[in-house]
């Protein structure tokens, strides 16, 4: 259905929000004298529609915008996007939200919502934009429907009320990626192995952040240049993130790469020129370095490369050198279990603070900690969190052929159960990145060939593609918005996000029971819906699935892991 109105007003709306009580309506500056309103029914069922509704500034532009009209059939709205929209009785309020107030003269701005009707569903004919009123002309109005579309093999009607609803108008942290790392010591992933890694196609996982270690000897900055340039130019938007573990022996009072030691405070100008000399080497090599640790663990003094900060020194580094590493972004302080005191003092200090690009963090011991949740200041100052390495293959039991096994549901459970609900939870947290520890290994996302292990080199690992359920569709850029859910959907664990036209649906159902015919309603008309699921059986495939306006029906497997891909 569409009716359209010229005249005298002007509307939009932004964000999303309905609410039944009444709510005072002023008029903003600046209303517009001329305007025409596109309103449309792009979709509707028995009890529920959903609704479109664009403006067109033919007169002043106006920096704010109020739109209102009456339902005198009954309608009640529901959710809506890029509106704040109220209902009182029979009137309906939609105002702009923060981005999209703004409408030059023969601009437009539009929003959405969906309702529900009994007995029929007339469109409203007169509209008010900023207090002025639209009573121009309109285009026929087709009679309402009062009984179900009839359906289609292809399109076939929405299965009642939605389980998952997205709600896109609210939205929260932008993602940076999901990656993994090379072997810090060892040797470098082949070119195949990295384009399996990295690539968006078959069999491939679609990873869109790679670690890297920062050796404090310069020789040895050669060994990874050519996966890290294949990463760069195969994968799609690859970041790389570059971590030291020690700086020269000689600049720690240890005088030791191993076991913890202090950098001594005379030598940190020369760490950063040090740390500044890796990226541009790098960047000279055609591998630009996007973040670069100033320490991996400072909390953490093993027998290994190691360097030993506490938050007030890592401020202070960061304060009075960080402007000398150039052309990437540093991060602190990959501590072991994103322990605050290791970053608050950076970012209590304004000087530190605008040297760092990043907050980092792993999970060992964060969630037994309460500190798998967001992080305040972070957020208060715009620092985006990475969880930067985890490490988990209890499953094993000490080493076995397990891992080379798809079907061994102990691998699966650990992988469902401890890595996917982790990764769920930090992107709940509002973290902006999650990394797991090497890429290439057997208990990892690509085999490593050992035959203790029973993996086969390079090839996919059930870990990997359960991981590439986030990594290969929710890519960088994308920003995680609100959903809904219905007691249906209750068992399932899920985050939406949207971005590059799409919204995507990450959805975990660790219970042992299936969760059949799930109706998702996407915000607005979906031109296409892709489902992929993963499980014990099956890795990455793709599902049935039916679309009908802005809905998808889908069969979500017990014990697993799936994306549902809308394309608006």
């Amino acid at each position: 259905m569409r009716r359209r109105v010229t005249n005298t007003a002007l509307v939009s709306v932004g964000a999303v929000l309905l609410a039944s009580a009444a709510v005072a309506v002023s008029v903003p500056a600046g209303a517009a004298a001329g305007c025409s309103v596109d309103y449309s029914v792009s979709s509707q069922w028995q009890g529920g529609f959903g609704a479109n509704v664009t403006i067109t500034n033919l007169d002043e532009a106006v920096t704010s915008w109020t739109l209102t009209w009456n339902y005198n059939a009954g309608q009640t709205v529901s959710q809506a996007w890029n509106t704040t929209l109220t209902q009182s009785g029979t009137a309906v309020t939609a105002k702009n939200v923060s981005y999209n107030g703004a409408i030059p003269t023969n601009g437009t701005v539009s929003f959405g919502f969906n309702g529900s009707w009994t007995g029929s569903n007339p469109s409203p004919t007169i509209f008010a934009l900023n207090g002025v009123g639209c009573t121009g002309g309109t285009e026929p109005t087709p009679t309402p429907t009062t009984t179900t579309p009839t359906p289609t093999p292809t399109t076939p009607p929405p299965n009642g009320p939605a389980d998952i609803t997205v709600n896109s108008a609210t939205r929260y942290q932008t993602v940076d990626g999901f990656g993994a790392a090379q072997s810090i010591w060892g040797s470098a992933w082949s070119t195949t192995d990295t384009q399996t890694l990295v690539g968006m196609g078959a069999n491939q996982l679609g990873l869109s952040i790679v670690r890297t270690g920062l050796s404090p000897v310069s020789t040895e900055w050669t060994t990874h240049v050519n996966s890290l340039k294949t990463a760069k130019s195969y994968g799609s938007n690859v970041k790389i993130l570059a971590s030291p573990w020690t700086a020269p022996a000689a600049w720690k009072t240890n005088n030791s790469r191993v076991n913890g030691g202090k950098l001594k405070t005379d030598y940190y100008d020369d760490y950063a020129n040090h740390l500044n000399s890796y990226v541009q080497y790098m960047r000279g090599q055609g591998v630009p370095i996007d973040v670069t640790s100033v320490q991996n663990e400072p909390d953490w003094h093993p027998d290994y490369d190691s360097m030993d900060w506490s938050g007030t020194e890592l401020r202070t580094f960061v304060r009075d050198q960080g402007t000398k590493v150039q052309n990437t972004k540093l991060m602190v302080a990959e501590a072991v279990n994103l322990n605050y005191n290791f970053t608050d003092p950076t970012l209590n200090d304004a000087t530190a603070r605008n040297n760092i690009g990043y907050i980092g963090g792993h999970l060992y011991g964060t969630e037994e900690s309460g500190r798998l949740r967001p992080y305040s200041l972070a957020q208060q100052y715009n620092k985006p969190v990475w969880m930067t390495e985890w490490n988990l293959h209890a499953a094993d039991g000490g080493g076995s052929n397990i891992w080379g096994n798809p079907a061994n549901t102990t691998v699966w459970n650990e992988t469902l159960d401890d890595i996917m609900r982790t990764v769920h939870k930090s992107m709940e947290a509002n973290w902006n990145a999650y990394i797991w520890w090497y890429g290439k290994r057997y208990y990892s996302f690509i085999g490593d060939g050992e035959s203790a292990y029973g993996t086969v080199a390079g090839a996919p690992l059930k870990r990997g593609y359960a991981f590439s359920q986030y990594a290969k569709y929710v890519r960088p850029g994308y920003q995680r918005v609100a959903l809904t859910k219905s007691s249906k959907a209750s068992p399932l664990e899920v985050t939406a996000y949207q971005g590059d036209g799409k919204i995507t649906l990450v959805i975990l159902n660790r219970s042992n029971s299936a969760v059949n015919n799930a109706v998702v309603q996407a915000p607005q008309n979906v031109t296409r819906a892709e489902h992929y699921l993963t499980s014990v059986n099956a890795n990455a495939a793709s599902q049935p699935t039916t679309v009908n306006g802005g809905q998808a029906t889908i069969n979500v497997g017990a014990r697993s892991i799936s994306t549902l891909v809308f394309t608006l």
